[in-house]
């Protein structure tokens, strides 16, 4: 009984808090994008101030910030009263974090940071509190009600400010054109960094794992072969493994649709001739930054006869395939 108590109340406060933040989405307007072009348009860096769950909540902004091309630090308030507000210059934007906007430390320290002539942005949910009064920019975080049964512990308050730092964020990824190989350098110790930062030759499938057929194969051959490994897609080459062409399942099904008979018909009459390739040499990083702006999920690795070496899939590289994640683990 105490069991199922638990778990409905569990359910009631991720349905709360999820509301709460859906609730976010029709008060994203003119002062979001204002906030936006401020911080884009720094020369210096986002300093993010709050206290207790609010400060818990910058820390996280700041690390996504910094992890993502957009230069932040965190201060204290009360470190900043004594001190730390030195970190501060003309050049910085501010960004204040209270749900109540009524936090005297942090008010103090918004006011010494006006002084200084530093734009702020306001993350509160009381929009005529003193904290709203006293930033240029204010970005309503506000909730209907916490989730905490009491209304006392920041619950939804704090989760609705998190996810409002995360829409800041990765709008900000957007203005700067951040990429891929941006993110590497920002994060060459992690998972994905290592994947990155790897050349395509650490990476790719090669041997009897390639799906190929050879030129005089028919195209029941090649789907067969398609079917069996499962790539979704198969190349096509010479005696000597020159790359000469590819089918795709994509392929098929639009052969299917048209009505044609093409069971045994030759591969080189319906494949596609000269597919995109890369050499081995070139990094992961620049790899994936190749493929999404070719919007393709596949490219085949050659060397510089245009002889086939492996391949590698988008899935694979950004960790959502198996062979290729473990292979980097090992």
């Amino acid at each position: 009984m105490e069991t199922d108590q638990s778990i409905r109340q569990a359910k009631e406060v991720l349905q709360l808090e999820a509301e709460s933040i859906l609730q976010l989405i029709d008060r994203v307007g003119e002062d979001f994008s204002r906030a936006v072009d401020l911080i884009y348009r720094c020369t210096g860096r986002v300093i993010v101030a709050g206290i207790g769950k609010s400060g818990l909540i910058g820390r996280k902004i700041v690390a996504t910030l910094t992890s993502t091309g957009t230069q932040a630090l965190f201060l204290h308030p009360v470190e900043g009263l004594h001190g730390d507000l030195g970190i501060v210059t003309k050049d910085d934007v501010l960004v204040a974090i209270s749900n109540s906007g009524e936090t005297d430390e942090l008010n103090m320290i918004v006011d010494s940071i006006r002084a200084i002539g530093v734009p702020r942005i306001a993350f509160t949910g009381n929009l005529s509190s003193t904290l709203a009064r006293s930033c240029d920019i204010v970005i309503d975080v506000g909730v209907a009600r916490e989730a905490c049964p009491f209304g006392l512990a920041p619950t939804s308050s704090s989760t609705a400010a998190l996810a409002m730092g995360d829409a800041l964020a990765v709008a900000l990824i957007h203005r700067r054109n951040f990429q891929e190989k941006d993110f590497f350098k920002f994060h060459p110790g992690g998972s994905l960094g290592s994947r990155l930062r790897a050349k395509i030759r650490d990476v790719m499938i090669c041997g009897s794992q390639i799906p190929r057929v050879d030129i005089g194969a028919t195209v029941l051959d090649a789907i067969r072969e398609m079917d069996e490994t499962n790539k979704g897609f198969v190349l096509v080459t010479d005696v000597t493994d020159k790359l000469l062409g590819i089918l795709t399942d994509g392929d098929v099904r639009r052969l299917v649709r048209t009505g044609l008979d093409f069971r045994n018909q030759r591969i080189d009459t319906l494949m596609t001739r000269s597919p995109k390739s890369i050499r081995d040499n070139i990094s992961v990083a620049l790899t994936v930054e190749t493929m999404q702006r070719m919007e393709i999920t596949t490219l085949v690795v050659t060397d510089d006869e245009n002889r086939i070496k492996g391949y590698v899939h988008l899935h694979d590289i950004l960790g959502r395939g198996g062979t290729l994640k473990m292979t980097l683990s090992e």
